[in-house]
């Protein structure tokens, strides 16, 4: 590059619009998408160790798309070559993989290609990079602001990660905005400009989660504005409400925005409620939506949701239709929205559904005859009897007789239930007896079909990634590995965690990885960190990590608790700060460790290690509430005997000097509402499993203890029992427990809080 073509570079950045030219050059700039860029998320960990993989990025303009592939393109010390879909072809993308390839093999440099507007290109545009994207002569970084599952080669989709980004929120505009007022060299630092706080709130707000239309409309605002005599550029309110005097609202009348809002009021509609059905129709109008697309939908809808229970919604929706045909805009937004009203208050029944499931059944079973009484008599009732045997309803009383319609290998199906709402209710009962005498005189001559009686009843991260099957196999197998309780255990705090695959995800007490290789599984765009106390664990946890992609390993950190801070300092990263924290027995494997006290210190500590949204999520056995040893064994006349085994064994539970067994889940919910948490759910279940009893089991039932802990045994003593009681004990559970298999009882809590 010559002088001058530098100097008109510059020249070019420097007369660009505010927008442009504030854009991003570091992460550290970068504002907003805390989901897939704050600390410790992949997308960060992958862009500052340089380890990229293909990429989409997908969101609503404005959001730092293009901007965030600039950061990349700052970052990288592969060779960026950007492309606009709008503008390029087969052509340049042949020319941008020549100079990939070049750059491979003579540097040894890798090739980033990023495509803006990447679902321009048509399915052999895209097609064209496919090769490339697959052998990685290129890592592709696409940006689209349409659903890159319905606008983008499905095969491209497969081999990318996908990003979705969000409308910044109104501090991140609020931040855009300053930062353009105080820089020197882009924006506008070295003037003096005083915007009024009422001003900027309403540029903000007005922007609606868009960067560029903020600092345009800021731009506007400045540039139009004379300094006055005390040298100021003042804006006020009047002057921002000039630069930007209508809300930008999201909506494309082809993409998904569209569709995602007219599924809001449909929605809405059926839900029944008026209030949100008004929102979504007035968001679609005031965004420009074709009114004939909204009755059009209402009438299927008035078919589909409201059918029976009100017939005359769809009179009612076409009526309105017909009155906005003739009236026209804007008058014709009364009834568009007293359709909408209509339909939203009206009752609701999908009995209509009875069509597709009758469809359904002629699609699977084989060709059906039409019954002989029901045929055309007209042209062959002589020849083949055809029409005989017909009872014509209106020969009858209340015009109605009890006759068989169906083809005789559907005889005795239902498609149609009625519900008991509105009108339908009136004809339901009426239905379901004519259906009882139907059945009743087809038992009765004997043409319910064999086989049929059992079919007869009365009465749809904001990422992904590329699939791959070795590690998810690998780690399906591993997360597998568990018992049958543990893994329902498992499963069931992650259905009640609501971990999604941006998450960072914090498990404490790792142990054996119950958790944590499931939390990998289901965040592969955020992170796992495991802890772990035992050393012995942590080492296994790490030769298993070894075995997946660096980027995707959990980080293991081997320490207790009150560790935690500085564990996480030796990495680095100091401030991290989790979407969710997740737990199993945490109080009372800690607890033996001697680490952890409920409603401690370290509770408090795992409150601060939330994310706002955050979850702390436990699952933990209640001791308190676990199996007692003299319920399995048969006491016959030892009634005596028994009563006091089971008073010696309940007392061990209410001990106050053992903290292993002294509390229960009220105790937690005290402890943990005392440090700040407030609890979303819990609940507490009996689990069974088969146990066999071994001798095992019974030496340290009835011997000296372990430790410092004291033997069933020697527990009853205490309790009343005398030494002989305790031996005549120790027979019956040597008699009818040894080697038998048993089912034992567990009380586990599940718990979600939030701090």
């Amino acid at each position: 590059m010559d002088l001058f073509t530098h100097g008109r570079a510059a020249q070019i950045q420097q007369e660009s619009p505010l927008a442009n030219r504030m854009r991003p050059r570091t992460l550290d700039e970068y504002v907003g998408q805390a989901h897939i860029l704050g600390p410790g998320r992949l997308l960060r960990r992958a862009i500052q160790a340089d380890q990229l993989s293909s990429l989409i990025f997908y969101g609503p303009p404005g959001t730092g798309k293009t901007t965030l592939a600039m950061v990349i393109a700052n970052s990288t010390r592969s060779h960026f070559i950007t492309i606009n879909a709008v503008l390029a072809g087969v052509k340049e993308i042949r020319e941008a993989i020549a100079t990939a390839q070049e750059r491979r093999d003579l540097y040894g440099q890798r090739t980033t290609l990023f495509v803006d507007e990447v679902h321009r290109w048509n399915k052999a545009q895209q097609d064209a990079l496919l090769p490339w994207v697959e052998n990685g002569a290129v890592i592709l970084i696409g940006a689209t602001t349409e659903n890159p599952y319905f606008e983008v080669n499905k095969a491209l989709v497969s081999r990318s990660r996908i990003f979705q980004l969000k409308p910044l929120t109104q501090e991140d505009l609020t931040q855009i905005a300053r930062q353009a007022l105080v820089d020197e060299e882009r924006g506008y630092g070295k003037l003096n400009v005083q915007i009024d706080a009422d001003a900027l709130a309403h540029l903000v707000d007005v922007a609606n989660g868009d960067a560029r239309g903020v600092l345009n409309a800021l731009e506007l605002a400045v540039e139009t504005t004379e300094v006055g005599a005390d040298g100021r550029i003042h804006i006020t309110l009047e002057v921002a409400e000039e630069s930007i005097q209508r809300r930008a609202v999201l909506y494309d009348k082809e993409g998904d925005v569209h569709y995602d809002t007219i599924s809001a009021f449909i929605k809405s509609v059926r839900g029944s409620d008026p209030d949100a059905a008004m929102y979504w129709l007035a968001k679609m109008d005031y965004a420009g939506e074709d009114p004939r697309f909204l009755f059009r939908r209402m009438a299927i809808l008035a078919g589909e949701d409201v059918g029976m229970a009100d017939p005359n919604a769809i009179t009612v929706v076409l009526s309105c239709w017909q009155a906005f045909e003739r009236i026209g805009l804007p008058e014709g937004r009364f009834p568009l929205a007293l359709a909408a009203l209509y339909l939203s208050t009206a009752p609701k029944s999908n009995s209509a559904f009875a069509f597709f499931d009758a469809r359904g059944a002629v699609e699977k079973e084989q060709e059906a005859e039409v019954p002989n009484h029901l045929r055309d008599a007209n042209r062959d009732k002589e020849g083949f009897g055809h029409g005989a045997g017909y009872l014509y309803p209106h020969a009858y009383r209340d015009h109605w007789v009890a006759q068989q319609y169906l083809p005789v290998a559907l005889q005795g199906k239902l498609f149609y239930q009625p519900s008991d709402q509105g009108y339908e209710r009136g004809i339901r009962e009426q239905v379901a007896r004519r259906r009882e005498e139907q059945i009743a005189g087809m038992m009765e001559i004997g043409r319910l079909p064999t086989g049929s009686w059992g079919d007869w009843e009365i009465g749809e991260v904001l990422t992904t990634s590329p699939v791959n099957r070795a590690r998810d196999m690998w780690l399906q197998r591993t997360i597998s590995n568990s018992g049958r309780n543990l893994g329902w255990q498992r499963d069931r705090l992650f259905e009640l965690a609501g971990v999604q695959r941006h998450h960072l995800v914090l498990d404490i007490n790792a142990g054996s990885g119950l958790l944590t290789w499931e939390a990998v599984r289901r965040a592969p765009e955020g992170g796992v960190w495991a802890l772990t106390a035992d050393p012995q664990a942590g080492d296994a946890l790490r030769q298993m990590a070894e075995r997946l992609p660096e980027m995707e390993r959990p980080s293991i950190l081997i320490g207790p608790l009150s560790e935690l801070d500085y564990l996480l300092n030796l990495r680095g990263e100091a401030d991290l700060k989790f979407d969710r924290i997740l737990a199993r027995n945490l109080f009372t494997d800690y607890g033996l460790q001697g680490d952890w006290e409920i409603g401690g210190g370290d509770t408090a500590r795992l409150g601060d290690c939330l994310l706002p949204d955050g979850r702390f999520c436990l699952i933990q056995t209640i001791p308190r509430h676990g199996q007692r040893l003299y319920r399995l064994v048969e006491w016959g006349e030892q009634t005596k005997l028994r009563d006091k085994v089971a008073a010696a064994e309940e007392a061990i539970y209410h001990d106050e000097s053992d903290p292993l067994v002294n509390w229960d889940e009220k105790e937690m919910e005290a402890a943990l509402t005392a440090v700040g948490f407030t609890l979303l759910h819990m609940q507490l279940e009996t689990e069974t499993s088969q146990r066999q009893i071994t001798e095992a089991h019974l030496a340290r039932w009835f011997g000296e203890g372990e430790g410092e802990r004291v033997g069933y045994g020697r527990r009853l003593q205490n309790g009343g029992l005398t030494k002989k009681e305790v031996t005549l004990v120790e027979t019956l559970f040597r008699q009818q427990l040894l080697g038998r298999v048993v089912e034992w009882g567990t009380a586990v809590l599940f718990l979600v809080a939030v701090h």
